[in-house]
Order: structure tokens, then C-alpha cells, then sequence
């Protein structure tokens, strides 16, 4: 017999018609005469997960984006069946599923249409690989927006573009370059004043297209594995981003040093060139609480050893660099050097715990030891192990926190740049190759970094750091963007790519300030100073190859603005600590992009520049040389100029004069700021009072200062200090309340309050209903004022 291949079929594949459905408790079955089956799960009434197979049954469900501690549940479900289709109701949408097709369509309650298939789910046979490539199409709207997908280098709204999720070691990135570090298959679309959200969570290469190649079309598609993927609703972007942060986990809080400003090369090194610049901090007065060893600290790069020439006496170091308030930070590698006299290749070679090619060798490959295997980090045994070679590094000689580099995995001198495709991963007991695994190894390998240093470092708290990263890694560890440039472009990507992680999961994100790659001017340093101390994590890193990066490699007011913006960010870290308190609680993200903060306003659906740091502060940064000022947008409300308390209005667009030493930003009115007094590191002074500076407002606004031990476990115990202030402005009054919860004591016994924008001149005080004198709460005449911590109510009375 001749078969003739040629003719053979290799288009797309769609489902029939449902031939019959059932309902499990949460989950809706349908079965199609192809032996297509779609489960649809209700896991809140805003949150539904579509689930498809071809092959008449499922694999067994696993996920490692998927945080299995936070619980879900529905207020109500109900299952409908009409002459075309089957009806899925909760309290929130309605869900339809064609009978003769099984496309999908998603309203509101009253009908409005918020997604529907176009195509819907289809696939096509790989016969390269087995399986299949599923794919997904969606009807778009005229007018939508499109947002999220975590670590692009592009416009904030996606709307036209196709991106790829391939984690790729990607030096010198450019604007709109794909694939880039970071994979988070989640977007949020934005149409009639509607938010949804689409988290496709799904290993393998994925690409979505935003109305790229057809204007009314998105969709998305993965080279293997299921067609999974979960629906949010809105209506609220909030409410989106909320659900989806839950859905795949938060961090625990990180010790209060870690949100201060860190500095960093391609290396620091030998011990006294470390000292050198520790020392220049803190003789310049420019706060800095940590210092970070890049490779050149090893042994010829061996990971967990030290080189003895460059540093003859790490424990004695650390321990010095500890006294003067810095915390050293190391960088660690999945590239073990193929070497028999090297402990940890010895007993990784004898635990057999190296990836495999599919015919059975350890997968080698060159990174910066030379030759190396590599951990496979998806065995939860590897893990445990790799967790263990911690002990030294942490409990022994004090290192405070780790980061993971080149863990894409990156490989030098191949193509692809990574693992061939054909080695082999455990997946926690789901063995695949290398197509499913390649996005999660880098966060798997940070997240058994994260346990070792937790279990080391306890009872302190763990600080990791990566750079690569799938969505959920963010349970495990912070990051930063990888290998930008120093220009002016990449200071625009560094501004957009934070608002996009902080809105796809991953809050504690920040850039190398001044950029890796290259030379920085002075003014374009200090731009990026002004930038990233508004940014969660707060680093410069750069290369060396191209010069130094230190805040005095630049002239006189560089250094200047440097430590003016670095002491603004240790002033604010109680505020940055209460952001962070509110991201890891409510899943809230710690910058908000102006969308976020006002969607029904279509003058931000495009805006990249400005972006709330919190609930109540506006930054607009400075992204071109020789700027006197900017235009920019402000959002809705009242919004005072922080340098001149200048009252502006919002939804509208305003010419900024701002100097070399500033930039714009705002204080939404009604705001009470709190701020430390300036320190060289954290904890380094015991400080009797701090501010509240307090933003005058006709009406009602709330407050939040959450505060702890700055590390330790105990606020998981009570032992936290929650003050809610409600302030509420009249004409010729001021009322502040305060409401406090929990069992921590701060060490700090009084307030002293900033009062901007009083209308009045004071005429009375009262505290907690008695009249107070001013010279008993060192009124100056001038809307300053100390009071008492434990306050419960501050009535200010004027003319």
C-alpha cells in the first residue's frame, strides 16, 4: 500500500456539537462528538476557568502558577439549558456555550456583552512534538484596550502589538523587543468602561496577539499543553487585578531594609574596593542599605564558594559591613561547574540531580564557570537539596540576601541561547521536556532559593531576588528587569515596564538604575535616581565595561539630587511599607497606572508617564536631557504640588515647571503622608517622633500607616501597629481620628504633624475633646505641631 503523506490534513481542528453536559458540584462538563471536552469551573462568581481537551479525558491538573492556599468560593450557580445553548450563571455573569460549536460568550447580568469567541478554541496536531498547538480567539471591540503582561518593553496598552512569552536572556534590550526575561501570560482588557482579565496559564512558548494582525480580533496560543485558562471580571480594573493577584499568590512582607536604596556592579571586588564604596555612602551622607558580590566573589565562579585572594575573611566582612549598617547581598548562578573537586558538582552528581537529555546525558553547557550541568529545580528533592547548600552562606557568614541571575535558563554559545528542547525535567512528578519547562526554571529555582534562605535565616525574613521569572514566582521572590541600557529610551521602558509588573502580580519589581549596558550621563543618572526611588525595589546596577555608577562617578549636584531623592525614599519608607502591607493583604498593587486609577476617563487608556506610587502620591518622571519642566496629565480629584503645595484640579492635562533637581509630584488632597526622619540605613537611629504630613481637604479622606518589628515574624502573631486616620476639612475646621489595631508598640512616642493647605488661620486646638495650648503641642503659628502618638482625635478650629 502507498500512502501519500502530501494529502494528509494539517489545518486547524474544531470542536462539534455537544453531544451531552453534566454538572460536579463547581464544575460544568461538556462533551463534544469529537471527543472534545470543555470543564468550566466557577471558582468565585467573577472568577471561571476554562479548561479543554481533545482527547476525550484530562491530563492529571497541576500548576505551579496556582496559589493553592488561597481559597475560593461562589455565591451562587446555576445551570440553564436553552435551544442553542447552555447558560452558566453566578451572582456576577453569564456564561454561554454554544451547542453546535462550543464557542464561548460572557455578559453581565443585564446582557452587555463583556468577551466572546470569535473563533473560539481550536487546534492543531504538532507532529514535530505530539500533541497539540491550542489556540484561542477572541471578538474585540471597537475602542478596547489591552494591558498587563507583566515584563514588556512596550506602550502600557497593547492594543496592536503581538508579544511572546519565552523567558531569554536579552542583554541590551530594545523598546518593543520580544521575547524579553519574565513570563506572565495575564492581560487585562478594558472596553465600555468594562475590565475582564485572561490568565492563560500555560507553560509552554506563548504569543499573544492584541488586534495585531486583525483589527477586531485578539488572541493567544501555546506551542503545547492545554487550552487553559481563567476569565476575571471586573467591572473594576481593581477588582481584576485583586482576584488575579490572589489567584496566584503573594509574599510575605520583606524586612523593612530591603525597600532602601541598594547598590550594586558587576563587581565589586576585592574586600577593600568593597569598603571603598561603603564607605563613600556613608561619607557623602547618601542612605544605602546593601551592597551586592556579583560573580567575581567566587571561586572561578563555582557557585557557594569565595574566592580567598579577593575576600580572605568573608565572615569577618559581612560582619563589618553589618556594623556600618550595610547587608551584603550575593548572586548565585544555576551553572554548576563540571569540576570532581567541587563539593556541590560531588554531590549533585552522586544525588544524580542534573538535567538530562532526552537520551539520557546531563545536559551541559557553557555559562561563566565554563562547562556546567544544571540543577533540575523542578524536583521538589533538588530543591530541598539546593535549599541546604544555603547554610553556609546565611547562617555562617551572614549574608542577608541572595539573587538569581541567568536562570532563564541562559546559555552561552548555543542557539536558542537556553537548553536544548529535548531535555528532560521531573515537573514535580509530571516529567516533560524542556518546551513545558524552560518558562517556570527560573522561578523554580528561586523559589528553593527563597526556602533555604528563609529556613538560614529565621527568624529573620528572607530577601531573593531573579530574573526570570513565570507568573507566581512573586510568592518567592522580587526581580528586576535584566541587561537595559543606559538611555534616555530605556529610562521611558524602565517607567512603563514597573507599572506593567505592579499590575500583573509582581509588585516587587525594579530596574537597574542608570542601565546596565553602557555609560549614563550625569543627567540622565539623575533622571533615573528621580525615577526609581518611586519603584518597590531600588537598585543601581551596572556592568563596569562602560565606567563607573557610583552617585559620585557624576558631578557635584549629581551627587546632590541623588542623595536629596534617596533621602526622600527613607523618609517615605513607613508609606512604602504600607504599600507593600496592602499587597501582600488586599492584593492592591503598589503602582498604579493611570488607567488603573481612573478607567472611565479615556485620556488615560493611553498614558504611559505618570502613575500613582500608592493610593496618594503622583509621580511624573522626567524622560527627556535638557527638560525644564513637562506636560503631563493629572487624574481625577484635587492634587496638591509637593514642592509648592500648589492646589491643581484634576482630569486634565498641565505644563510642570519643574528644576534639575526635581520632578513632578503630587499629593492627592485629604492625603496624610507619614514620613521617618532621614537615616543612613534602616534601624539605624531610634527616633522619638515622626511626621504626618497632612493635606488639607473640604471632605472626607482615609489613611493607612501599618507598622512592625521592620522584620521577624511577630506580625504574623498581632504584632503589628494598623493606625486607619480619617480626616475630614470644613471651612473653618479640621478633624483627624484615629483608629488603631493590633499589639506592637512603636518605639516612637509622638507626631508631628505638617498641615498643608489650611484655609484658616488656628485658632483652637483640641486633642481627644480637651483644649490644648499651643506651647503644650509647640504650635509655631506656622501649621506645624507635635502631638501625642496615641491620639484619638484631633480637632483643629479656625477664624
Amino acid at each position: 500500500m502507498i500512502t501519500n503523506t502530501e494529502l494528509e490534513y494539517k489545518g486547524d481542528l474544531y470542536p462539534s456539537n455537544i453531544v451531552e453536559f453534566k454538572k460536579d458540584v463547581d464544575s460544568v462538563y461538556f462533551y463534544t462528538d469529537n471527543s472534545v471536552i470543555l470543564k468550566v469551573t466557577v471558582l468565585r462568581d467573577s472568577l471561571i476557568r476554562f479548561r479543554y481537551t481533545t482527547k476525550g479525558y484530562f491530563s492529571k491538573d497541576f500548576s505551579y502558577a496556582i496559589d493553592k492556599t488561597q481559597s475560593h468560593g461562589y455565591n451562587f450557580l446555576e445551570v440553564v439549558e436553552e435551544k442553542t445553548c447552555y447558560k452558566i450563571k453566578t451572582s456576577k455573569v453569564i456564561c454561554s456555550i454554544d451547542k453546535v460549536d462550543l464557542r464561548v460568550a460572557i455578559t453581565d447580568l443585564e446582557g452587555q456583552n463583556i468577551l466572546e469567541d470569535e473563533l473560539g478554541f481550536h487546534w492543531e496536531e504538532s507532529y514535530q512534538f505530539g500533541g497539540n498547538i491550542v489556540k484561542m480567539s477572541k471578538a474585540s471591540r471597537e475602542g478596547e484596550c489591552f494591558y498587563g503582561m507583566g515584563d514588556k518593553a512596550s506602550h502600557a496598552n497593547l492594543k496592536g502589538k503581538r508579544v511572546e512569552n519565552w523567558a531569554t536572556d536579552q542583554y541590551a534590550f530594545h523598546k518593543d523587543q520580544e521575547p524579553l526575561y519574565k513570563v506572565v501570560p495575564f492581560y487585562i482588557g478594558l472596553q465600555n468602561k468594562q475590565a475582564y482579565g485572561i490568565f492563560f496559564d500555560n507553560t509552554f512558548k506563548t504569543t499573544f496577539d492584541f488586534c495585531h494582525e486583525k483589527r477586531n480580533v485578539t488572541s493567544f496560543w501555546a506551542d503545547g499543553g492545554e487550552m487553559n485558562y481563567y476569565f476575571v471580571y471586573g467591572p473594576q480594573m481593581q477588582d481584576v487585578v485583586t482576584t488575579y493577584t490572589h489567584l496566584t499568590g503573594k509574599p510575605e512582607l520583606p524586612p523593612l531594609w530591603a525597600l532602601g536604596y541598594h547598590q550594586c556592579k558587576w563587581s565589586y571586588y576585592p574586600e577593600s574596593k568593597v569598603k571603598e564604596v561603603t564607605s563613600k555612602f556613608r561619607e557623602l551622607k547618601i542612605p544605602c542599605d546593601a551592597i551586592y558580590l556579583d560573580i567575581d566573589y567566587m571561586e572561578g565562579f563555582r557557585c557557594f564558594t569565595w574566592n580567598k585572594e579577593y575576600f580572605p575573611d568573608p565572615k569577618r566582612m559581612v560582619a563589618e559591613l553589618a556594623e556600618d549598617g550595610f547587608k551584603t547581598v550575593v548572586i548565585i548562578d544555576p551553572g554548576i561547574k563540571i569540576d570532581k573537586e567541587y563539593w556541590v558538582y560531588k554531590e549533585a552528581l552522586e544525588k544524580d540531580y542534573f538535567c538530562k537529555r532526552a537520551d539520557g546525558p546531563y545536559m551541559k553547557g557553557k555559562v561563566w564557570p565554563g562547562e556546567c550541568n544544571f540543577p533540575d529545580y523542578t524536583n521538589p528533592e533538588v530543591r530541598e537539596w539546593w535549599a541546604g547548600l544555603f547554610k553556609e552562606l546565611i547562617s555562617d557568614f551572614g549574608v542577608k540576601g541572595v539573587w538569581n541571575d541567568m536562570n532563564e535558563p541562559a546559555v552561552m554559545e548555543v542557539p536558542g541561547k537556553t537548553f536544548p528542547m529535548d531535555v528532560r525535567h521531573d515537573y514535580d512528578g509530571n516529567p516533560c521536556s524542556h518546551r513545558k519547562a524552560h518558562n517556570i526554571y527560573g522561578t523554580q529555582m528561586a523559589r528553593a532559593t527563597y526556602e533555604g534562605v528563609k529556613q538560614f535565616a529565621y527568624p529573620k525574613r528572607p530577601f531573593i531576588i531573579t530574573r526570570s521569572a513565570y507568573s507566581g514566582a512573586q510568592r518567592y521572590t522580587s526581580s528586576w528587569t535584566g541587561d537595559n541600557v543606559a538611555s534616555w529610551e530605556h529610562l521611558w521602558i524602565a517607567n512603563i515596564q514597573m507599572q506593567r509588573m505592579s499590575i500583573s502580580g509582581m509588585g516587587f519589581t525594579g530596574s537597574d538604575i542608570g542601565g546596565f549596558a553602557e555609560q549614563p550621563s550625569g543627567e540622565l543618572y539623575a533622571r533615573w535616581i528621580q525615577l526609581g526611588v518611586f519603584h518597590p525595589f531600588c537598585r543601581t546596577h551596572s556592568s563596569g565595561d562602560h565606567g563607573d555608577q557610583e552617585p559620585w562617578s557624576f558631578d557635584v549636584d549629581v551627587i546632590n539630587i541623588t542623595r536629596k531623592f534617596v533621602e526622600l525614599r527613607y523618609q517615605l519608607l513607613p508609606y512604602l511599607y504600607t504599600m507593600f502591607w496592602e499587597y501582600i493583604n488586599d492584593g492592591v498593587p503598589m503602582l498604579k497606572p493611570l488607567v488603573y486609577f481612573d478607567q472611565e476617563d479615556p485620556q488615560t487608556h493611553y498614558r504611559t508617564d505618570e502613575f500613582l506610587f500608592g493610593n496618594q502620591i503622583l509621580v511624573c518622571p522626567i524622560l527627556e536631557p535638557n527638560a525644564q519642566g513637562r506636560r503631563m496629565y493629572l487624574p481625577i480629584g484635587n492634587w496638591y504640588n509637593y514642592w509648592t503645595d500648589e492646589m491643581n484640579s484634576g482630569r486634565k492635562e498641565l505644563w510642570v515647571k519643574t528644576d534639575y533637581d526635581q520632578i513632578p509630584i503630587f499629593v492627592k488632597e485629604g492625603a496624610i503622608i507619614p514620613k521617618y526622619p532621614v537615616q543612613q540605613y534602616v534601624g539605624e537611629l531610634d527616633f522619638e517622633e515622626i511626621s504626618l504630613d497632612v493635606y488639607f481637604k473640604l471632605g472626607k479622606e482615609k489613611s493607612v500607616l501599618y507598622e512592625d518589628a521592620q522584620d521577624g515574624y511577630d506580625y504574623n502573631k498581632g504584632r503589628f501597629s494598623l493606625a486607619t486616620f480619617t480626616l475630614r476639612g470644613k471651612e473653618t475646621d479640621l478633624i483627624i481620628q484615629q483608629h488603631k489595631e493590633g499589639k506592637f508598640v512603636t518605639n516612637y512616642s509622638k507626631f508631628k504633624i505638617n498641615l498643608h493647605g489650611l484655609p484658616f488661620k488656628i485658632k483652637k486646638i483640641e486633642i481627644d475633646n480637651e483644649v490644648i495650648a499651643f506651647d503644650k503641642v509647640a504650635f509655631d503659628g506656622k501649621n506645624t505641631l507635635t502631638i501625642d502618638k496615641d491620639f484619638s482625635e484631633l480637632h483643629i478650629t479656625g477664624a
